[in-house]
């Protein structure tokens, strides 16, 4: 694969608009396409906001109509913000495009970079991303003084954990010991080129994710590097951590086309 390029495009007081950021994408997409450049990853923090990919249902939006990006990447709701790490890696790959075997990828750099600062991370099969594995179920404690076997959010398909307080916020799943997603991947591959990417959670308010259902998921949770690791980490440590393993991980694969009859 050839070499990869990195953007860095704007942090903290210099934090990249999520509408700009996008049109940024779009420009650079058009441009690798046609082979004007090589892959480039723009890597970049945004203000806050929510933006909600294609599989997003109206009942993981925020309750409060506070404004939501919708976007044309895979995936659902989600938020960006201060104190995460955003990259969109823009990179021709072969046709037919394995998407899944491109989402690996990522989720091994991000896995890689979290393993340099002493945080041990894992995949969950059937959720993408990079996850802090929870305790087992038997070993969680309580949720309101009930037995987990009734954890109402298992068996109730309306159950809002929005609308039920902090003991039920995606925020506090550390304390919960639950599963708790700290990186999130949605890309798009158009003309045979991904946009999109990944976002680490470095430092941010992760109160944030408290308003949405984040991923769409409800028997989990969100992290940082900075809660599960218990000291003060920054965007600016990890930035040339992620790039190393980005650089490793993606340059030195070995593309192939997705086999014929295999799902996309």
């Amino acid at each position: 694969m050839s070499e990869l390029r990195f953007v860095r495009l704007g942090f903290g007081g210099e934090a990249v608009e999520y509408q700009e950021a996008w049109q940024k994408q779009r420009e650079v997409h058009a441009a690798r396409f046609a082979d004007e450049i090589p892959d480039t990853c723009l890597l970049l923090e945004h203000p806050p906001v929510y933006t909600a990919g294609r599989r997003t249902e109206e009942r993981e939006r925020p309750l409060d109509g506070t404004p939501v990006i919708d976007v044309d990447r895979g995936g659902k709701i989600t938020w960006h913000g201060p104190g995460q790490l955003v990259g969109y890696p823009i990179m021709k790959l072969p046709r037919p495009v394995d998407v899944i075997a491109h989402v690996r990828r990522l989720e091994d750099a991000l896995i890689r970079t979290c393993a340099e600062f002493g945080l041990e991370t894992s995949r969950i099969e059937g959720r993408s991303g990079v996850w802090v594995l929870g305790d087992p179920v038997e070993s969680r404690p309580a949720l309101g003084g009930l037995s987990l076997d009734f954890d109402p959010r298992l068996q109730d398909d309306e159950f809002d954990p929005r609308l039920n307080g902090p003991e039920y916020a995606p925020s506090n799943a550390g304390q919960r010991r639950e599963d708790r997603k700290l990186a999130a991947i949605g890309i798009r591959i158009a003309k045979g080129v991904s946009m999109h990417g990944f976002s680490l959670n470095v430092n941010p308010d992760n109160t944030w994710f408290d308003r949405i259902v984040p991923c769409g998921i409800r028997d989990a949770g969100v992290a940082s590097l900075a809660n599960e690791l218990g000291r003060e980490i920054t965007v600016e440590e990890v930035l040339p951590v992620v790039e190393r393993h980005l650089r490793a991980v993606l340059e030195q694969a070995e593309l192939r086309p997705r086999p014929v009859g295999a799902p996309a």
